[in-house]
């Protein structure tokens, strides 16, 4: 591995989406976010629907929404399981308004408190994914 760099992976339930040699890995941890860079302390975090940027060169080579998961970060490597992951660039504006009103109307609807948590996290994902959009 490269001097400097952090080893990073991206894998979703459908594909590896990203696996290369990075400057820094900025992720959507459920406490907050936080950088990796080589030499990071080991530590494993729950992710928050939100977008990683992937820094190489000097600035944001890439930025990727995830809708929650997990990362496990050791000295040199950034393992990324995300439920769902999509470059920022491929987000359908439109599919995720749809995808919110859905929700709201899947929380208006729902019938017991574990629906009503399912429709709120849903809901908060689609948010999410409509503010990577900028």
């Amino acid at each position: 591995m490269a001097e400097g760099k952090v080893a990073f992976e991206l894998v979703s339930p459908e594909r590896l989406l990203l696996s290369q040699e990075v400057d820094m890995v900025v992720v959507p941890g459920e406490e907050g976010d936080f950088g990796v860079l080589e030499r990071h302390s080991p530590m494993i975090s729950t992710l928050r629907p939100g977008v990683i940027q992937v820094h190489d060169g000097g600035s944001v080579a890439e930025r990727i929404f995830v809708a929650g998961g997990f990362a496990e970060v050791t000295p040199a490597r950034c393992t990324v399981l995300a439920e769902e992951a999509l470059p920022v660039g491929e987000i359908d504006r439109a599919a995720a308004e749809q995808r919110l009103s859905d929700a709201k109307d899947d929380l208006i609807d729902a019938k017991d408190d574990a629906e009503k948590a399912s429709a709120e996290r849903q809901i908060k994902i689609a948010e999410e994914l409509l503010r990577a959009t900028g």
